[in-house]
């Protein structure tokens, strides 16, 4: 097994390539590293792709994998994981902002620490404080407090991870903010953190917009909602469900069993369909029932399973490479 995978997700970053390219290779050839580049294209429009044929026709330690169109960071990630065959895969992003002068150190908190992830936290970065910085410091706090994982940059794409762990997530959607998350989900508890420097964009623009907080937090409550009840889709909807049934049953008794007490002492009473309470009991019941029968029929989806990262990948670029 080679020593190191960089998988590196792409799009639309055709400038930057070659220089990241020399600058990873630079460092592994300097700490005498056994090493692969795996570039990921995920759906470019511009000539990304035939900067990875050219940067790979020369150099048998980069592979291409090209996605036929844009499916998204997470996609990329989960086809370079796959296809990694390092002791250590380092993830980074392609626009020169992560520093691959980083990977010793994280590559040795890996394997001498034996950490089982380790992410970057980009303690200074080169980023809009009102767009980027502030939101983001805002978006992993409230991560912290509800996955309780104590990392400051939950997002960073820098990081490290053993091998067994790469293979072992199921990176989709947007999810690869929260691959911490899965990796704790999956088992792997030593996760740990580096400062690594933060440099400001050469070429581009980001791809990212301030919607990616809101798609963020939507993320997060799915991730921890999904990783925890997944498997027991029944142990929400169902507990969730009959709270409100009884809940609304509760009401509804209590309202009738009123009336009659009352009737019976002669005593003035409203009818119970003249009270707004009766029918937010009712309201309560049939969301409870509704709830109930979710939580049946989505642990039939669950035990019937389905692969749901399949994605149309148009070339692959894989040179057997001697190290």
């Amino acid at each position: 097994m080679i020593a190191i995978s960089v998988v590196v997700p792409l799009y639309n970053e055709e400038a930057s390539l070659p220089e990241l390219v020399e600058w990873i290779a630079r460092v592994m050839r300097d700490n005498r590293y056994s090493f692969e580049i795996i570039l990921v294209d995920d759906g470019s429009s511009d000539r990304s792709w035939n900067v990875i044929e050219t940067l790979a026709a020369e150099r048998p330690y980069i592979h291409g994998i090209r996605f036929r169109r844009n499916y998204g960071k997470s996609a990329a990630l989960f086809c370079g994981f796959e296809a990694a065959q390092g002791e250590v895969v380092i993830t980074m992003d392609a626009d020169l902002q992560d520093s691959p002068d980083e990977i010793p150190a994280l590559y040795k908190k890996i394997t001498a620490e034996n950490f089982d992830l380790v992410s970057g936290w980009k303690k200074k970065r080169h980023d809009s404080k009102l767009a980027k910085n502030i939101p983001s410091k805002i978006f992993n706090a409230v991560a912290r407090l509800i996955t309780g994982i104590k990392l400051h940059d939950m997002n960073c794409g820098l990081k490290a991870y053993k091998n067994k762990v790469v293979k072992s997530v199921e990176v989709y959607g947007e999810m690869h903010r929260y691959i911490p998350v899965l990796a704790k989900q999956a088992g792997f508890t030593r996760i740990g953190e580096q400062v690594v420097v933060h440099y400001a964009r050469k070429y581009g623009q980001s791809k990212f917009g301030l919607s990616r907080f809101i798609h963020g937090f939507l993320d997060l409550m799915s991730v921890v909602i999904v990783g925890k009840f997944g498997k027991k889709p029944m142990h929400f909807f169902g507990v969730v469900g009959t709270l409100m049934f009884m809940v609304g049953g509760f009401i509804a008794l209590w309202l009738i069993v009123s009336k009659l007490m009352a009737q019976g002492r002669g005593d003035f009473f409203r009818a119970v369909t003249d009270q707004p309470l009766f029918y937010l009991a009712i309201l309560a019941i049939i969301i409870g029932v509704q709830l109930f029968l979710t939580g049946f029929i989505a642990e039939l989806v669950a035990r019937s399973g389905g692969d749901r990262n399949k994605y149309l990948i148009e070339e692959k670029i894989f040179t057997k490479y001697e190290v």
